[in-house]
């Protein structure tokens, strides 16, 4: 079991960017302090859900102020970066960390940033795959070319190469360069995933029914696609989720449903289409509530049983986990230790 945390710099009511900078880096330290296997770091654009704009420049800082842990994005939303420019980037941390980065990347959403960094909505819709295929590329080849209807460019070298690192450390994955995982909402994500044998990050929004159906539809697109056994079956998807430790039955429950619901009205309400199409947002309480309910919530046990129990439902033995529910930069530490030192334990 391989336990981490999922940091998206949460600006909650009253609280300046700064602050939620400062508690996002500090909980990543205290991850690796606590035995924690992994960090993962969401990117958002404009809103105060998330407030780290950069999810690969925030990597850079934690890699060097770690020496253990692993770092991920969760995700870097591939429609508003070049493929090549992400990819530089990738290898770039993957080179100088010895093989600690793992590089997540998602659709993202309609939002305004398309509009913003100039992908437009096309990017989002229909781009997806072109930009994977051409990153994956880059990260795998010594010399590139772009010829897709989005990215057309003559061929180059690929300098730094993602595969060249000098003490011969792995990926995630096995491979020479860094680990590539794909967030997936989708039948249609799934698939693209698993036509390049890509381990998937399901959302904190769903349910272990649907994290397993998902799992299942990728090893059987997997084996459609021609990979071979032990990679179909050896694939490390990762779960996200939600985590507050309590010794009281109620009390981690609490803590959130007073906190949580103020951040994701303030958060979800911010975002904008980049073309006036209508949302429909989740009631900020009753989506609270959801996440409690699912996730490991409540005190050690309860909180180790649930994870148990994701895995056993999904094959999934790789979490991604919210610490910073609570708001506050103390508590939020302090539920990061608690993960390391009371549950952990009781998963091994």
């Amino acid at each position: 079991m391989r336990i981490g945390t999922f940091v998206l710099a949460a600006q909650f009511p009253g609280q300046g960017p700064g602050e939620a900078l400062h508690r996002a880096v500090r909980s990543a330290e205290a991850a690796e302090e606590s035995g924690l296997d992994s960090v993962w770091l969401a990117e958002h654009h404009f809103v105060p859900y998330g407030v780290c704009p950069s999810a690969t420049t925030l990597a850079a800082l934690l890699l060097g102020r770690t020496r253990r842990i692993r770092v991920g994005t969760a995700v870097s939303v591939l429609p508003n970066h070049h493929p090549v420019a992400l990819g530089e980037q990738a290898a770039l941390l993957h080179l100088t960390s010895g093989g600690r980065f793992s590089l997540g990347v998602g659709r993202g959403g309609p939002w305004v940033d398309l509009e913003v960094f100039g992908g437009g909505l096309d990017a989002y819709e229909n781009g997806f795959p072109e930009a994977l295929e051409l990153l994956l590329d880059w990260l795998r080849e010594p010399r590139v070319a772009g010829s897709g209807e989005r990215f057309g460019f003559r061929e180059v070298a690929v300098v730094p190469r993602a595969d060249e690192l000098l003490d011969g450390a792995a990926g995630a994955a096995g491979t020479s360069g860094p680990e590539v995982i794909v967030a997936c909402t989708s039948p249609k994500s799934v698939r693209l995933a698993a036509g390049r044998a890509l381990p998937m990050l399901l959302g904190m929004h769903c349910g272990d029914e649907e994290k397993a159906e998902m799992v299942a539809l990728w090893r059987t697109a997997a084996r459609e696609a021609g990979h071979p056994p032990e990679v179909v079956e050896g694939a490390a998807h990762v779960s996200a989720g939600v985590a507050q430790i309590a010794d009281g039955p109620g009390d981690a429950t609490e803590t959130l449903v007073k906190t949580m619901p103020g951040w994701l009205r303030q958060g979800l309400d911010a975002h904008v289409t980049v073309d006036a199409r209508h949302r429909v947002m989740r009631d900020p309480v009753a989506y609270t509530e959801l996440l409690c309910a699912l996730h490991p919530v409540g005190p050690p046990k309860l909180a180790a049983d649930r994870l148990a129990a994701t895995a056993e439902r999904t094959g999934i033995t790789r979490f991604a986990l919210l610490v910073e529910g609570s708001g506050d930069l103390a508590a939020t530490e302090e539920n990061v230790r608690r993960l390391g030192a009371d549950v952990l334990p009781l998963l091994t």
